[in-house]
């Protein structure tokens, strides 16, 4: 791995400036975890960092009444640690606490395991599973999409690092009574990947579901959104545990894991995901408040 330059900017405009500059031969670093590697093993080329770590304004978490702002460059360690993400999103705080080892936790960054794409991340499942946003600045202005369609494939982001980055993830807090939880399966040695994970989030006007979201991984490219199991809930009551398992069976139904030799074949996979849907949804229901 050769590098020309590794260069700190201090504010977004100087960021972008800077890719821009170079081209397409600069890439965006944050915690470089997963960035390092890749270069390493060359699967990616870059001959100038443009290192996020002095932009002030890309870190830090803001509560307010109805969101969460979060920014990219916060480590997984700062967001599990959060008092108020661990109240309003105890999906996202075990999400992150579940990232490799503390020291990758210490260093790797909630923007960068988006921009990675991978379908399993334990932070971005949780975060699709919230309904988070992000806003993105590039060479056209700022634009602000869902997360969940930021994800094209096993690795391939729309968020291009060597023209772009992320600003601000964005979670609103629920308008109503919500519950959400994460959970994952994995091996028992540390650091390991997950088997199956999931996340999900109820939200009710009082007495019955208004909104359910629920998400597995690695069952797709993408993290996965189990819409019918979603639709399924919309109506019912949040403390009918038979309405709760019948949604994971129907997760499960919808889920089309592989078949790997890290994780096991796919129909292992798929009875695990009704497992962990299950307890998700379980323990949402209880959070609520």
């Amino acid at each position: 791995m050769k590098l020309a330059q590794h260069l700190f900017p201090e504010t977004i405009e100087e960021c972008l400036s800077l890719l821009a500059r170079h081209e397409g031969r600069a890439r965006v670093l944050a915690g470089g975890t997963d960035l390092f590697l890749w270069m390493k093993e060359e699967k990616i080329s870059a001959d100038v960092f443009v290192d996020i770590a002095a932009v002030e304004s890309l870190r830090g978490i803001d509560v307010s009444d109805d969101r969460v702002i979060i920014g990219p460059a916060a480590t997984h360690a700062e967001v599990a640690a959060h008092g108020e993400i661990k109240r309003l999103f105890p999906a996202l705080a075990d999400g992150c606490r579940s990232v490799g080892s503390p020291q990758i936790r210490n260093v790797a960054t909630l923007g960068g395991n988006i921009v990675s794409a991978q379908p399993a991340a334990d932070s971005a499942v949780p975060l699709v599973a919230l309904g988070a946003r992000c806003e993105i600045a590039g060479p056209s202005g700022r634009r602000v999409e869902a997360l969940e369609d930021l994800y094209e494939g096993v690795g391939k982001s729309r968020v291009d690092p060597t023209k772009e980055l992320i600003t601000k993830i964005i979670v609103d807090c629920p308008r109503g009574p919500s519950g959400n939880a994460y959970g994952r399966i994995s091996p028992r040695e540390a650091m390991s990947l997950p088997v199956v994970n999931a996340a999900s989030m109820i939200v009710t006007d009082g007495e019955v579901i208004v909104e359910a979201r629920i998400v597995t991984a690695p069952v797709a490219v993408t993290p996965f959104r189990a819409r019918e199991a979603e639709a399924y809930l919309r109506g019912k009551r949040p403390n009918n545990r038979g309405d709760l398992a019948r949604a994971a069976q129907i997760a499960e139904e919808e889920a089309r894991p592989r078949d790997s030799l890290l994780r096991g074949s796919g129909e292992y996979r798929k009875a695990l995901v009704r497992d962990l849907v299950e307890t998700t949804l379980f323990r949402a229901a209880e959070r609520l408040g």
